[in-house]
């Protein structure tokens, strides 16, 4: 098979190795660039038993694993990235290092490359302000595993060209990959969008209505989502998940729909990551029998409150034209695996039922968190519905 274009990867953490990951499989020759030896060794070993695990396991044959690892360079020499049609940045997120390497990236590469962030929250106007020729950047969220899930959000800044997005199109469509496309607003679609299933679901343990572990089961059983939150949060650690929810909550100018918890906060200083530290809203060092009410009605209640605001959140994002409806629900049922587009869940619970349930919590809280959408009073009060 032909090779494709040159496409290199900046950090070779567990997202960089997970993007590389999905470029080699298609045959596009993949540079992965990182700073740190010992990053480097462990992505390509953590790289390499994937692969030979999936050929034991018959997800491939000898020669396309073989294929995969020679269509990836592992280096410690940025140089390495000059012949690239595109680069694609997956660091830490700190903006300051972010437009540090794009101005480097931009010094070694073509004037044609297109250099991507692969930034959850970040804004990419002020990562491409680190560009002399910023229309060539963009922001391209992957979602971990990358090279399994297929959501990918596209976000052009309001520097990126319309020749940027078509290319950018055009390569995550190459790679089998589903795309949606965000304004560059802090957490773009899937982040903002599913802030209040932590939120909501910690607000809901704070005032003692239910312990974790119920919400947990009431969220699954009865909602259909595959993990509860408190299971997921523990999945993700701690303090990836509160930092994003710190993140959006700042950049939205400390706006009380984003606000974090203290209860994650103190799990976090407490070094209580979840699953990865043995210990987080779960301990996983000691098997502990689970507490769960499994009334019913609870559960219902649960249920309809945290997804209220998760189609409160989804409303306004079409309101304030972040994305379109059906990309809306595309990256909640692709990005996070939601059991149902949350507009579409909304036709089906009843807009009217959503707006009463935002407004009993608005009027017993009278707190601005709980304020409805604009756009769902107007679609009660005329009877329609999002399709």
């Amino acid at each position: 098979m032909a090779t494709k274009m040159n496409i290199s990867i900046i950090g070779a953490g567990t997202m960089g190795i997970g993007i590389a990951h999905a470029t080699a499989q298609k045959n596009y020759k993949t540079v992965i660039y990182d700073n740190s030896s010992s990053s480097l060794k462990s992505g390509k070993e953590k790289l390499y038993k994937l692969l030979d695990r999936l050929v034991t396991k018959g997800k491939y044959s000898q020669d396309q694993s073989k294929d995969i690892k020679n269509n990836i360079v592992f280096t410690e020499k940025l140089n390495e990235i000059k012949n690239s049609e595109l680069v694609i940045e997956a660091i830490i997120e700190n903006l300051k290092i972010k437009k540090e390497i794009f101005t480097k990236i931009e010094s070694i590469v073509s004037l044609e490359c297109i250099i991507a962030s692969n930034t959850s929250s970040l804004s990419i106007a002020s990562i491409a302000s680190a560009c002399e020729i910023s229309k060539r950047v963009i922001g391209m969220h992957f979602f971990n595993p990358a090279n399994i899930m297929p959501l990918v959000e596209i976000i052009p800044a309001i520097q990126t060209s319309k020749n940027t997005l078509e290319k950018t199109k055009n390569i995550l469509i190459d790679l089998g990959k589903k795309i949606v496309v965000a304004k560059d607003t802090p957490g773009f679609i899937v982040n903002r969008v599913a802030r209040p299933f932590y939120g909501e679901s910690l607000r809901i343990y704070e005032e003692g209505i239910a312990n974790f572990e119920t919400i947990d089961w009431a969220l699954k059983n009865i909602g259909g989502f595959k993990m509860g939150p408190f299971e997921l949060m523990d999945y993700i650690g701690n303090d990836i998940n509160y930092t994003v929810t710190k993140t959006v909550f700042k950049e939205f100018y400390y706006d009380s729909r984003y606000k974090p918890s203290f209860t994650q906060k103190r799990l976090m200083e407490a070094g209580y990551y979840g699953r990865k530290s043995g210990k987080g809203f779960y301990d996983y060092t000691n098997e502990i029998s689970k507490e769960i009410n499994q009334n019913r009605e609870l559960a219902k209640i649960i249920v309809l409150r945290v997804l209220a605001m998760l189609i409160n959140e989804a409303a306004d994002a079409l309101f304030l034209k972040i994305a379109s409806k059906e990309d809306i629900d595309l990256a909640m049922t692709n990005g996070v695996n939601y059991p149902k587009g949350l507009l579409k869940w909304a036709d089906e619970i009843g807009i009217e039922n959503i707006l009463q349930t935002l407004e009993s919590l608005y009027n017993t809280y009278c707190e601005d968190r709980y304020r409805p959408s604009p756009i769902l009073r107007e679609m009660s009060k005329n009877n329609k519905t999002f399709f």
